[in-house]
């Protein structure tokens, strides 16, 4: 519990933050549908957010070296409360665009104040706990927005004031707590050239899953409301997408710290694509929707910390920090791109698109590290670093912390292993020479 001494307010304020966040990714495809946006306008709308997110990760530090993380904080949370209640005033879809990128931007310069602060109050031995944490809370906190929209109605401004509620005192016990202000220095990214070579499979497979993340969660709300669900089963079917990862991320990590981490990567990616699939077919039976968002959505979410794990692997400690942030670039890049093309999909064939779109990026996946596996030799598992607990959507500082407790915890795990192997070693050749002594006893 010493852990959580200094944070459990910060952590509170994560999970009221991702209430409201959880509740206005779904709300943008509920309400608009009911505005009669097309397909294709609700990708570009939700490729607004990752651009906005991914401008706000370079921007943020930078405001926050010029007037501090207090000032940065408040002035972010006040826009994105604005932004907010502004949606239900305007009926376009550029407007909604540029809000949605102002909210990104606002969203990513609030992750990484707090990801700072709880990075300054994780010691060594508890960071790996904080990490879980957070993840864990973050994960709880899109769950619960979509059960608050059940409590309201799309079709007027009640959900969209909720929202920006949620957020506004979400505010208050993270400035409350964090008293202490701690720096914010997020390492130059290591250029994508560098980052290939280091790791293809790794920057590749990463931009892919940014694609089926953000296609997850700002496409999945589209789909319910054009196969004609209920808000009760769209909001349903949206959690199932993400609760997913509760269940599946600590058994896949534990696996991929024993065996080729490639191997884990295409069984994860090919479980994915296979989900994806049943959930193309169920057309008529919302419970294997649900099964199927359970699944596939709960591959995505291990799939991100596989790959960072995975390039963690090829890389020195000094390095771990600048590849850390070349591979949230990519990721956004890649959140950017997935909902475009989803859009279009779905307007030019159906809604049951979704499907088809997240299965092909899946198998791809799958397919790229067989590739790989045959390019490049199997490190030990004894040599690997641990595998890391990250969400898709952390900023740079939280994977940039989480880089360096694997590298330290792995080494930690070796020289343990090393000491008890140097004292089995001892007490063998101690037992080897009592038993060879002729004196009698």
């Amino acid at each position: 519990m010493n852990a959580f001494a200094g944070i459990g307010a910060l952590l509170i304020g994560i999970v009221l933050i991702m209430l409201g966040n959880g509740m206005q990714f779904t709300l943008m495809g509920l309400r608009g549908d009911i505005e009669g946006f097309s397909a294709p306008e609700l990708g570009i709308i939700t490729s607004g957010y990752f651009a906005g997110f991914l401008s706000g990760a370079r921007l943020t530090p930078l405001l926050i070296r010029r007037v501090g993380h207090v000032r940065v904080f408040g002035a972010l949370g006040g826009l994105m409360s604005a932004a907010l209640i502004a949606f239900p005033l305007l009926s376009d879809p550029w407007s909604w665009t540029a809000l949605r990128i102002l909210i990104g931007l606002c969203m990513s310069g609030i992750y990484v104040t707090a990801e700072s602060w709880l990075n300054a109050q994780s010691t060594n031995e508890s960071r790996g706990t904080v990490l879980a944490a957070y993840m864990i809370c973050q994960t709880i906190g899109i769950i619960g927005g979509q059960w608050l929209l059940t409590l309201g109605d799309a079709t007027t401004s009640v959900l969209f004031i909720g929202a920006s509620i949620l957020v506004s005192i979400s505010f208050a016990p993270i400035l409350l707590s964090a008293t202490p202000v701690p720096a914010t220095s997020v390492s130059p990214p290591m250029s994508l050239k560098a980052l290939f070579e280091s790791s293809p499979l790794g920057t590749v497979g990463i931009f892919l899953l940014g694609s089926i993340y953000a296609t997850q969660s700002g496409m999945g709300a589209v789909f319910g409301a054009q196969t004609g669900m209920t808000t009760d089963a769209i909001a349903l079917f949206v959690a199932a997408l993400f609760a997913g990862a509760l269940l599946f991320q600590f058994p896949i990590g534990w696996l991929s710290d024993r065996i080729d981490r490639r191997k884990v990567i295409c069984g994860t990616a090919l479980v994915g694509a296979v989900f994806c699939g049943f959930g193309y077919f169920a057309r008529d039976s919302e419970t294997f929707l649900l099964g199927a968002a359970l699944i596939a959505g709960g591959m995505t979410t291990p799939l991100y910390a596989l790959f960072l794990a995975y390039t963690n692997d090829f890389l020195s400690s000094d390095d771990m920090p600048g590849a850390s942030g070349g591979l949230v670039f990519v990721f956004g890049c890649g959140a950017i791109v997935g909902p475009l093309i989803t859009g279009w999909t779905m307007e030019a064939t159906g809604p049951f698109a979704f499907w088809s779109v997240l299965g092909a990026t899946f198998a791809t996946i799958a397919v790229y590290a067989l590739y790989r596996m045959t390019q490049r030799a199997m490190i030990p598992a004894e040599a690997t670093d641990s595998y890391i607990a990250v969400v898709p959507g952390a900023t740079t500082v939280a994977v940039e912390a989480a880089s360096v407790w694997a590298a330290e915890n792995a080494e930690a795990e070796a020289e343990a292993a090393a000491e008890a192997e140097a004292q089995a070693e001892a007490e063998e050749i101690e037992n080897a020479a009592a038993s060879e002594d002729p004196t009698p006893r």
